[in-house]
């Protein structure tokens, strides 16, 4: 199953036996009654109330601590009661409780058209004394105690939340005082002060953990979603405002987390609105509405992503369509992901961070989409990536499988499941360090069946990002989590339409946590989110910038000492994670053009982070970007560690005597495509790359082959490796051939370090040719003024040969020397070089 249920609380197993113990036994048969025992509510400190059935069929109330794992009596009714609602104080001395007396039937049957059919009731508990009548009416109330601040002394005051089926809202403040004995009663005997919180009200949900109280109200052809937010101060007031293009054809009020909804009583055929609201720790706000359809084999359910200022809405046409199996869509809060739940037909994960691209939401079907222990309708979402199953009195902690998520990815045919599964993996899961490496063994074998997207890319960057964001508030705007700039793909079966919707309004001062989180969310909305996050078009083009500006060397001499000073700090800031010895000869000598890039990233990197995260601090905005470009490195030798210790290689694959064998090979592939991945995002790679990739190189490549990648700019010709190249091979002929293709190739600044380590009359011959054409290229259209005496020792009566060197010989006394460092190579080697390839050539020995 793709998503991991782990039971929490379930009523026969935590309750049962504590029932059992005193004498309760009568609760646990369900033969003929099957909710005698059910649970009534959850609290926020996670303390469940639940209610059972007596021997003599009086009604119990009992309290479950998730964390002692232990049950607690709260209260007794002498009479067979259906509790409708019950809640506790978060101090445990006042119990609200909400309940049906008689049903209509039993109200004409026994005459009592005058007694109320519902009754709240607020009982004192510490003991059991006093009790009092909040409400006695025909509608049905549901009751909820506000919970302080954890960690606070003992209150004197408590409040209560009372939510009517008439449509309002009210707050009771219940003030109370400790007697002899530690009896706690309540202190006020006549009315209880009260304050209405809420009118008109169509739907609300109660969000415990943060005690803040969603509910809509209609307005003409629309809906205003509105919160009212608690505070530990005893204070509450209207927080936010939103419009949502809802219509509603019933006027019945739905309740969500306010006690026990009896699943008997649910008809999935009616036009309730099945509405949900979800927030996520990085300040996403979801509203999560489905409507029963008209076609019966199809269903429609929208996500209004307030944070983000659309709404996506999506039809799925139905696999089977037995009309006796089909439930409303449960959505349940993951926190980074809302699940949208249909049994036994379809489980949509939406990504709530990133919902613009539907390659990031996971859509299953059949087997993918199975959650054995959730097959009715009456789960809810009381609490983040919780469940609770009010049929069958379980709650569960919800998570995402690693191995199902790890087996979905391998199997999965379509571009866009892999996307999604790739990205729910590093960016949801937390991957561990065995599930990264599965990951990369993936990624190894899949680099030609990715069409849509590079998955060398897309793991670098959501890994980076998952790495980073949780380090900085508002870092997870300024970063990249994709290489993708747009999707056209499709979900088949499914019907997507996206709508611009208007922002919610938020009224809030100096508020911290999620309202500070969502209020940012909205002004990134507002300044056009997509062109805040970091992109490596700005590197590309300083990096073009800096190649043109190296020509000016009083200009760039000082940035790019700054530039260079960067890439050591990024390097040695590298050394400090890692002191063990690399299995993956990397980091092991010194790469210009690397380093430069490296160098010039953070520089980019620090500009970008400077200009949106000014109150972080100059400090930490340079540990920021270290840290970012430190862990690129460390992914790309992670892939590199893996990928070799897969294969089997050893670090020693400089022997070019030998040829590669196949893992080399497959190694060599993987390693042209991280490079193709890096170039895609102008991204460093780790010192020793190129030299790795150009020894695996020549080692498996056909010559015609090698020439090609050099040539084509995937095989970089680095120092060390020809300078190994160079030394260790012998002069035969097949080795001189690739001597001699590699030396004609080098860049001239290299050349001039290694050439003279091949002591070859073809390199020799070369290398003259070189000199002499450089000293006529910077002769431009100087003319020798006059012809030179013969200065060499031994003249060579060869006039054309004599005519050169006397040329070349003005010339470098003019002061033209290319080879400056190399003082041997000058006119006397030019004319030995002539002349033994000459007399090569006529077959003759010279001496």
């Amino acid at each position: 199953m793709f998503l991991h249920l782990a039971a929490e609380f379930d009523l026969q197993r935590d309750v049962g036996p504590w029932l059992a113990e005193r004498g309760w036994a009568a609760a646990l048969d369900t033969s003929e009654n099957s909710s005698a025992l059910y649970v009534v509510n959850v609290e926020r400190n996670g303390k469940i109330i639940y209610t059972w059935k007596g021997n003599q069929r009086d009604t119990h109330i009992g309290l479950y601590d998730l964390q002692t794992k232990e049950n607690e009596h709260l209260y007794m009714f002498e009479r067979d009661l259906r509790i409708i609602s019950c809640t506790v104080n978060s101090e445990r001395t006042l119990l609200a409780v909400s309940f049906r007396q008689y049903t209509e039937e039993e109200r004409v049957s026994q005459l009592l058209q005058s007694v109320s059919k519902y009754l709240t009731l607020l009982i004192e508990i510490h003991p059991v004394n006093n009790v009092r009548v909040l409400k006695a009416v025909d509608s049905c109330v549901r009751v909820q105690f506000l919970y302080p601040v954890e960690g606070r002394n003992t209150s004197t005051e408590s409040r209560l939340l009372l939510v009517s089926e008439d449509k309002y809202i009210e707050q009771f403040d219940i003030c109370v005082v400790v007697e002899e004995e530690h009896k706690v009663v309540i202190q006020n005997s006549g009315q209880l002060p009260r304050a209405r919180v809420a009118d008109d009200l169509i739907w609300a949900q109660w969000d415990m953990t943060e005690q803040r109280l969603f509910y809509v109200v209609p307005k003409e052809s629309r809906c205003t979603l509105k919160c009212v937010q608690f505070y530990p101060d005893e204070n509450f007031n209207s927080i936010l405002e939103s419009h949502l293009d809802i219509s509603v054809n019933d006027t019945r009020v739905k309740l969500v987390n306010f006690g026990y909804d009896d699943c008997q009583d649910q008809d999935v055929t009616s036009k309730s609105l099945n509405l949900q609201v979800f927030t996520s720790k990085a300040g996403g706000l979801c509203v999560c509405c489905s409507l029963a359809s008209d076609i019966p084999d199809e269903i429609t359910y929208s996500i209004y992503f307030l944070h983000k200022g659309y709404s996506k809405t999506f039809t799925v046409s139905l696999e089977r369509t037995e009309s006796h199996q089909l439930k409303e869509v449960a959505f349940l809060n993951l926190d980074y992901y809302v699940a949208a739940y249909l049994p036994g037909q379809f489980l949509h994960l939406l990504n709530i961070q990133h919902p613009d691209l539907l390659c990031y939401s996971l859509f299953l079907t059949g087997e993918d989409a199975r959650i054995d222990t959730l097959q009715n309708c009456s789960i809810r979402s009381p609490l983040m990536s919780t469940v609770l199953d009010g049929c069958v009195g379980r709650m569960y902690a919800v998570s995402i499988s690693d191995s199902a998520l790890l087996q979905f990815l391998q199997k999965s045919k379509r571009d866009s499941e892999r996307l999604a599964a790739l990205h729910c993996a590093l960016l949801c899961v937390r991957s561990t360090a065995d599930l990264e490496t599965k990951i990369i063994w993936w990624i190894s074998e899949n680099l030609s069946t990715c069409h849509s997207f590079d998955p060398i890319q897309e793991f670098i960057i959501a890994s980076l990002y998952s790495r980073m964001c949780s380090e900085t508030h508002n870092l997870d705007k300024l970063l990249p989590y994709t290489s993708l700039l747009d999707w056209i793909g499709v979900i088949p079966g499914v019907v997507c339409t996206t709508d611009i919707i208007s922002l919610p309004v938020l009224e809030f001062q100096n508020s911290k946590g999620f309202w500070e989180k969502l209020n940012s969310n909205l002004e990134s909305v507002k300044y056009a989110e997509p062109h805040l996050h970091y992109h490596s078009n700005v590197l590309r083009r300083e990096w073009r910038t800096l190649s043109e500006e190296q020509k000016e060397e009083r200009r760039t001499t000082t940035y790019l000492r700054n530039i260079f000073e960067n890439a050591k700090k990024v390097l040695s800031h590298l050394d400090t994670w890692d002191s063990e010895e690399r299995l993956v000869p990397l980091f092991q000598e010194e790469d210009h053009q690397q380093q430069l890039l490296m160098g010039l990233m953070v520089a980019q990197l620090k500009d970008h982070l400077m200009r949106h995260l000014q109150y972080v601090g100059k400090k930490k905005i340079d540990q920021i970007v270290l840290d970012y470009v430190a862990n690129l490195l460390n992914l790309v030798h992670r892939i590199m560690k893996e990928v070799w210790k897969r294969y089997r290689l050893h670090s020693c694959v400089f022997c070019f005597e030998e040829r590669g064998s196949a893992a080399e090979f497959a190694v060599f592939h993987i390693m042209s495509r991280i490079l193709e991945a890096t170039n895609g995002m102008c991204m460093p790679l780790p010192p020793g790359f190129h030299t790795l990739h150009l020894g695996l190189g020549v080692r498996c490549l056909p010559l015609h082959t090698l020439l090609h990648y050099i040539d084509n700019g995937v095989l970089h010709l680095t120092e060390t490796c020809v300078r190994k190249l160079l030394k260790d091979l012998d002069d035969t002929e097949k080795n001189e051939k690739l001597k001699f293709s590699i030396v004609t190739r080098l860049p001239e600044a290299l050349g001039q370090k290694v050439r003279q380590l091949w002591n070859h009359p073809i390199n020799a011959n070369f290398i003259a040719r070189k000199y002499v054409k450089l000293l006529l290229e910077r002769l431009g259209s100087r003319q020798c003024s006059r012809p030179i005496s013969e200065r060499l020792p031994v003249p060579v009566e060869f006039l054309p040969l004599n005519y050169l060197t006397n040329m070349l010989a003005e010339i470098e006394n003019q002061g033209v020397h290319p080879y400056e460092k190399q003082d041997h190579v000058n006119v006397r080697f030019v004319e030995e070089a002539a002349l033994k390839h000459t007399m090569m050539l006529l077959g003759l020995k010279y001496s």
